[in-house]
C-alpha cells in the first residue's frame, strides 16, 4: 500500500463533518488536483471526546459512501506508541508513529557502533543534489546524531514491527513523527534519521520533522518564512536522495503537522513541491472544530448561545484547557475578551472574531487559540452539543468545506 502524492489529514473532533471535509477534496479533484483524505484522531482526542478508533473508521466509510468517492482514503492512528497502538490496529491503515519522547535517550554503545559503521561511507563532504549547502560529516557529528536519535529510531522500528505482525507488511502506510521536539532537525540530521529507519527495515512513506519557527495550533506560522522555505526545500531533496541511497519507498514525502492555517507557508510549499515534483502530507486537525463553532455562531439563535457557553466555560478553566497545549499556543490573556463582553456579541461579531481572516480588524488571534483548546468543554455538553451540530448542519458544512478548499487547498495546491 503506497499513499498517493498529495494527502491531507482531516481531523474531526466530533465525527460530524466527514462529508463536508471530503466535499472539499472532491472539489479539489474536480479542479485537477487529486489529493486523498486521511482521517486522523489521536488516543488523547478519543479519550477527551469519549469516542473510539472505530468511530473514525465509520465516519470515513460513511462519507466515502455518501459522496461516491472512488479514490483511496485512509484512517490514521495518530501519534501512537507501543502502549497505545493496539486499539487502532483493526480500524486503521495509516499509522503515525510518534517517537518524540525517545529523542535524547542514551543508546547502547553497540548500537552506536553499528550506526557509525552504517554511516561511515558518508564521512567527509555530503552533497545532496540541489541542496542549498553541503554537509561536513564527521564521526563526532555522527555520534551526536546517534546519541540524540538512535533510541527513537529503534522505538519506531519496534512499533512498526508490532503493526506489521498484526496487519501484514505492505498493508498500511507508515509515518514517523519526530516533530514534537524542542529543537528542529537539520536536513543533515533528517538524512541520517532516514538512514537509520531504512537500516531498521521501517518502510517510512511520510516523515514529519520539526521545522524552524512556531507551528501554533489553528493560527499562522510564526517565524522566518524564507528560512523555513530553504529548510523545507532541503528536506524535500534529502527525502529524494534517501530514497535513492537507502531503498526507501519511492513515494516518501514530508508531512507538515499542525499544518492548518499556516497561510504564509502555502505559497512557498506549493512552489517547492512543484519545482521538485514532490508529494506532501498536510495535517489540518484543529481547523474543523473551530469551523463548527463559527458555523454555530453564524446560524444564530441556539447555535450562538452554545458557542458563547463554550467560550465562557473555556475562559473559566483556561489553565486546565491550555495545559496540554502550552508549547503550541501563544496567548496574551490581557487581550482575551471577557465572557460578559462576548455575551453581548451578535453572530457576525463572534464569527469575525474567531474566523482566521487576518484582514478583518475584529479577528482576535488569542480568542481563536483559546477556543481551539476548548473542545473538551463541548464534549462535556454531550448530546446538547451534537444536537446543534445536526440542527445547523447545512451552515456548518458550508463553512467547513469553504475553509478547507478556499483557504487551504487553493493556496497550497492551485
Amino acid at each position: 500500500m503506497l499513499i498517493e502524492k498529495y494527502s491531507v489529514g482531516i481531523g474531526d473532533r466530533f465525527g460530524h463533518q466527514g462529508v463536508a471535509q471530503l466535499s472539499a477534496l472532491k472539489k479539489l479533484k474536480e479542479n485537477g488536483v487529486p489529493a486523498v483524505p486521511v482521517w486522523n484522531k489521536s488516543r488523547r482526542e478519543h479519550s477527551l471526546i469519549g469516542s473510539v478508533p472505530q468511530d473514525a473508521r465509520i465516519e470515513a466509510d460513511n462519507a466515502v459512501k455518501a459522496l461516491g468517492w472512488s479514490d483511496s482514503y485512509y484512517v490514521d492512528a495518530d501519534h501512537i506508541g507501543l502502549k497505545t497502538v493496539g486499539d487502532f490496529i483493526s480500524h486503521c491503515n495509516f499509522f503515525t508513529i510518534d517517537v518524540a519522547d525517545y529523542i535524547g535517550l542514551v543508546p547502547s554503545e553497540s548500537d552506536v557502533a553499528a550506526f557509525l559503521t552504517d554511516a561511515s561511507e558518508f564521512v567527509g563532504t555530503l552533497s545532496i543534489p540541489g541542496a542549498s549547502e553541503s554537509f561536513d560529516v564527521t564521526e563526532e557529528k555522527l555520534r551526536a546524531i546517534a546519541a540524540k536519535y538512535l533510541v527513537a529510531i529503534k522505538e519506531a522500528s519496534a512499533i512498526y514491527k508490532q503493526i506489521a505482525a498484526a496487519k501484514g507488511e505492505g498493508n498500511f502506510v507508515t509515518e514517523v513523527s519526530v516533530d514534537e521536539n524542542l529543537e528542529p532537525q537539520s536536513p543533515e540530521e533528517l538524512f541520517f534519521i532516514l538512514m537509520g529507519l531504512a537500516k531498521e527495515g521501517v518502510p517510512v512513506q511520510t516523515i514529519a520533522p520539526k521545522f524552524s519557527g512556531r507551528f501554533n495550533k489553528g493560527v499562522d506560522y510564526v517565524g522566518d518564512v524564507d528560512k523555513f522555505s530553504r529548510e523545507f526545500e532541503d528536506d524535500v531533496l534529502v527525502t529524494k536522495y534517501a530514497v535513492k541511497m537507502f531503498g526507501l519507498p519511492e513515494n516518501l514525502k514530508l508531512s507538515v503537522h499542525s499544518g492548518s492555517d499556516k497561510f504564509s507557508l502555502y505559497a512557498p510549499i506549493n512552489a517547492i513541491i512543484h519545482k521538485h515534483d514532490a508529494g506532501i502530507h498536510l495535517k489540518t486537525a484543529g481547523t474543523t472544530w473551530l469551523e463548527e463553532l463559527i458555523g454555530l455562531a453564524k446560524a444564530g439563535g441556539e447555535g450562538l448561545v452554545i458557542a458563547k457557553e463554550i467560550y465562557r466555560a473555556t475562559y473559566a478553566r483556561i489553565d486546565e484547557m491550555l495545559k496540554p497545549y502550552l508549547t503550541v499556543v501563544d496567548i496574551d490573556r490581557e487581550l482575551l475578551p471577557t465572557p460578559a463582553e462576548v455575551d453581548g456579541w451578535d453572530s457576525e461579531k463572534f464569527a469575525n472574531t474567531l474566523a482566521h481572516d487576518q484582514s478583518c480588524k475584529e479577528f482576535n488571534i488569542h480568542f481563536r487559540q483559546l477556543l481551539h483548546t476548548g473542545f473538551k468543554v463541548a464534549a462535556e455538553l454531550g448530546k446538547k452539543y451534537t444536537d446543534v451540530l445536526e440542527k445547523f448542519e447545512d451552515v456548518i458544512a458550508e463553512n467547513v468545506t469553504y475553509n478547507l478548499y478556499d483557504r487551504h487547498f487553493m493556496r497550497l495546491f492551485l
